[in-house]
């Protein structure tokens, strides 16, 4: 006790000596605190933007040919600053909660972009509750750059705590223009009327972000700062409202159609019904100058040989799966959501009429299987209101778990399909989504990204042909949807293969266009399937027409709008007018009153 009580005395001698020689450095070095308080947002912003670029002369460069962005980046910043010395009124603890938030979101668009070639936004924050699920497939690597730029501002933190530069104004001065501060940067954020004109002043590249492609040139032309700012004021203007239109009447007159009378109860046979998401699969033949081989998918031509093949077009590139998820279990498109990243974030708090009730009030237990956390993206909270009977996540599968490499394989997925499937007395719907062809590639027998990924393809292609088979043994009629939910992401490096295909915003339709394949154990027509592309979210609606299942107004209304409108989505093409019906439909049916339902 004594040791503890000699030592606690000793730490507090010296925390107040350190205290007085620091406030002695105070008033001492007047000149060196000035110029370390005045320069400091300057040296935040050049270490922030530093960092993407890892080579200073990337950074000068920038500032050569985009000196007014510069300005714009350190403005704001010394504004921030000021507002936080007001606050705090240590100057040392503002710029050390301003060194750590503008270094991390620097750091973190740095993993970012180099995990799946998609720029940090202001959306992203809301997986702050999944960093473990992000760590697990976020591509760190702690780099010399990094290392170094890191202990840069750590050194400067450290001399403005010891050399102390002194504030002083008394509280009262200081709450106004701290609010004003505060006032001014939240401007930026929530009034386009004051922000528009500012980035106009200094000439920050407002493009419209419709893709992920326009994104990252508008980075390249903002950098880092000025891009995280200006999507966050875009995003925020874009906030989803009720539309102007949204009344019982424009639902009614919506839903005004005649419900073609296709299936009686006797001739609905009620086939089980498994709709495959599978993570990141993509069909690389379709670019010729690739050579791919056929045998990477052999499984999936054989399902097209013995069922259909046809071509969807997704809402999402490289990342958030959960985009094509919501198209295929509400059949509602996301681009009516003004294409959130994370859609399920958008539905109101209440049991929500997906595709999924649908099959329980025709008779069908439901399941919904994904082999990760069940935490990430919320999917057990929020899915849990779609109306599933079962829900398996990674450690509530029953069947024998095999892994490839990081993840649990697909040949796992398909065994407890297929268990499902043989255990439940009832036709059953099951929606699972997979997670084997997950990035990252950089890890296998290959050094390159594509081979690796190829590979995994192979492994899902061959366990699907024995899935199949299996299916064909079971003395139920099954009928099989499989689609890729996106092409996977890239490291964004020199080996980039989207930037040696030269995929860009006047090139990238290509990479939104999927694969789908239907395939079932019995003769099964698919003579009425749609021959041309159209959007994701159709498929619930192609599926229920395949199955002679009775029809109500809703799913009649959206099967004509399939004929007049087969692909609505920003991504793919972003000069595809609102459609109010589909716009009106969406929010009545996911936010609203579900009038629809």
């Amino acid at each position: 006790m004594k040791f503890i009580k000699d030592t606690a005395l000793k730490i507090s001698l010296s925390v107040k000596k350190l205290n007085q020689k620091r406030e002695q450095n105070g008033s001492t070095y007047r000149m060196t605190n000035f110029f370390l308080t005045l320069l400091f947002p300057v040296f935040i912003v050049l270490m922030a933007e530093l960092n993407q670029g890892k080579y200073p002369s990337k950074l000068v460069m920038f500032i050569v040919n985009k000196p007014t962005v510069l300005i714009f980046d350190i403005l704001v910043a010394a504004v921030i600053f000021t507002a936080l010395t007001l606050l705090f009124r240590k100057i040392w603890r503002a710029v050390a909660v301003q060194s750590v938030v503008y270094f991390l979101l620097s750091v973190t668009e740095l993993f970012k972009y180099g995990t799946n070639g998609n720029h940090l936004l202001l959306t992203d924050m809301k997986l702050i509750k999944s960093v473990k699920s992000l760590t697990s497939f976020a591509y760190i690597k702690i780099t010399p750059h990094l290392v170094v730029y890191t202990l840069i501002v750590l050194i400067y933190l450290a001399a403005v705590f010891w050399f102390n530069p002194q504030f002083k104004l008394s509280i009262k001065k200081s709450i106004a223009p701290a609010a004003a501060c505060i006032a001014s940067v939240l401007s930026m954020f929530f009034i386009s009327g004051f922000s528009k004109p500012v980035y106009s002043f200094f000439d920050i590249d407002t493009t419209e972000a419709d893709n992920v492609f326009i994104l990252n040139e508008k980075f390249e032309n903002n950098s880092f700062l000025a891009f995280f700012c200006e999507t966050a004021s875009e995003n925020i203007a874009n906030k989803l409202k009720a539309p102007e239109n949204y009344t019982e009447k424009t639902i009614e007159d919506c839903l005004n159609v005649e419900v073609e009378d296709i299936s009686t109860d006797s001739d609905f046979k009620k086939p089980n019904v498994i709709v495959i998401m599978s993570e990141a699969l993509a069909d690389f033949r379709v670019f010729d100058e690739l050579q791919v081989s056929d045998k990477y998918y052999s499984g999936f031509d054989k399902m097209a040989d013995e069922g259909y093949r046809g071509k969807l077009i997704v809402p999402t590139f490289a990342s958030y799966t959960v985009r094509t998820e919501f198209e295929l279990l509400f059949g509602l498109p996301v681009k009516s959501l003004n294409d959130p990243n994370m859609p399920q974030r958008k539905l109101a708090d209440r049991e929500q009429p997906s595709i999924v009730r649908y099959y329980k009030s025709f008779g069908y237990d439901t399941a919904y299987v994904h082999p990760f956390l069940s935490s990430f993206y919320s999917r057990k909270r929020v899915y849990g209101t779609f109306g599933f009977d079962q829900m398996y996540f990674e450690d509530s599968l029953t069947v024998p778990v095999e892994y490839s490499g990081s993840y649990i394989n697909d040949e796992t997925v398909f065994n407890q399909l297929e268990k499902l499937v043989e255990e439940t007395d009832n036709p059953i719907y099951i929606h699972t989504t997979t997670m084997q062809n997950h990035q990252p590639y950089t890890t296998g027998k290959y050094p390159n990204e594509l081979d690796n990924y190829l590979e995994n393809v192979k492994l899902t292609s061959d366990a699907l042909t024995v899935f199949l088979d299996n299916l064909k043994k079971i003395d139920e009629p099954t009928l099989v949807f499989l689609v890729g939910d996106h092409f996977p992401s890239f490291k964004n490096d020199s080996e980039n293969i989207y930037d040696k295909l030269n995929i860009n915003s006047s090139t990238c339709g290509v990479v939104y266009e999927q694969n789908y394949f239907l395939w079932s154990n019995y003769n099964q027509d698919y003579s009425e399937v749609p021959q041309e592309k159209f959007s994701a979210f159709y498929v619930p609606y192609v599926l229920l027409n395949l199955i002679g299942a009775p029809k109500d107004t809703f799913i009649q209304a959206m099967s004509e709008k399939m004929e007049t409108l087969p692909v609505y989505s920003t991504q793919y093409d972003s000069h595809i007018p609102n459609d109010d019906e589909l716009d009106v439909l969406t929010y009545d049916r996911v936010i609203g009153d579900n009038i629809s339902g």
